[in-house]
């Protein structure tokens, strides 16, 4: 307990999912957070159980960043995590995909990152305490995937993109660092929202993951909230530029349970 005292974090993307998880563990640990979201309802309540600001948010909507950072300073006076986590995926074949849906998801999963650097960043600077910049990748950004070439694209985005700023922070020698988290096969609702053409049939992460992962299983949200807490934490404080792979050895390689 009370690894983060001190500290303040805004979390995009907050209200479900890998978002929650992380919110829940960034507060227990003693952030002060300002979480984002568009589902209203269940982003106030995990504010509310959390301790934390909630603020209505489009992650691809440049005009609104600086309300939203400007929130963050006036109640924390200072920025020290950012986790851009807000996401979707389409899956289908990059063929078939509409250049709406395609820009749509590029949009929310690419720029959506770049707007929380942009305006987070300097907020960081301006506090003058560094900091550690979180985005959320996958193990679809560190390999192929056939009917999400399109997600694949923008999490290799964000994977590039965060060694960049890393570097760029770097040379700035501002004390923020910038990392990746690369989640494989999780339980959370981006499952159900998944299938093309708004199928009601919802993928199953448990039978995937039973089919597809090293250890048989499928991650939790909280799997990768811990890891996100490492890296907001001092304890990661040599790493920056690094992809933090949490998957149950899928991007390992192929395992063979050969009969006894």
């Amino acid at each position: 307990m009370g690894q983060l005292d001190g500290k303040a974090g805004l979390i995009t993307g907050a209200a479900s999912g890998i978002g929650a998880a992380t919110a829940r563990v960034l507060a227990r640990e003693g952030a002060k957070l300002l979480l984002t979201d568009l589902d209203d309802a269940a982003g106030q309540a995990l504010a509310d159980e959390v301790g934390g600001i909630y603020r209505h948010h489009d992650v691809t909507d440049d005009a609104g960043w600086p309300a939203v950072i400007a929130t963050a300073e006036r109640h924390f006076g200072r920025l020290d995590i950012l986790v851009a986590n807000a996401g979707i995926a389409i899956m289908g074949s990059a063929i078939d995909m509409s250049l709406a849906d395609w820009r749509r998801q590029m949009a929310i999963n690419v720029d959506g990152v770049f707007l929380t650097v942009k305006y987070g960043i300097p907020a960081m600077r301006r506090a003058g305490n560094g900091g550690s910049v979180i985005m959320l990748s996958s193990v679809a950004g560190l390999r192929g995937s056939a009917g999400l070439a399109g997600y694949s694209a923008t999490k290799g985005a964000v994977r590039l993109f965060a060694k960049s700023m890393a570097l760029e922070c770097a040379l700035a020698r501002d004390g923020i660092r910038v990392n990746s988290v690369h989640p494989g096969i999780i339980v959370t609702p981006i499952w159900s929202k998944m299938p093309p053409g708004g199928a009601n049939a919802a993928f199953d992460p448990y039978k995937i993951a039973e089919n597809t992962v090293p250890i048989g299983q499928a991650g939790e949200a909280p799997d990768i909230a811990n890891g996100i807490l490492f890296l907001a934490s001092d304890a990661s404080s040599h790493m920056t530029g690094s992809e933090l792979v949490i998957d149950g050895g899928l991007t390992a390689g192929r395992i063979t349970r050969l009969g006894g």
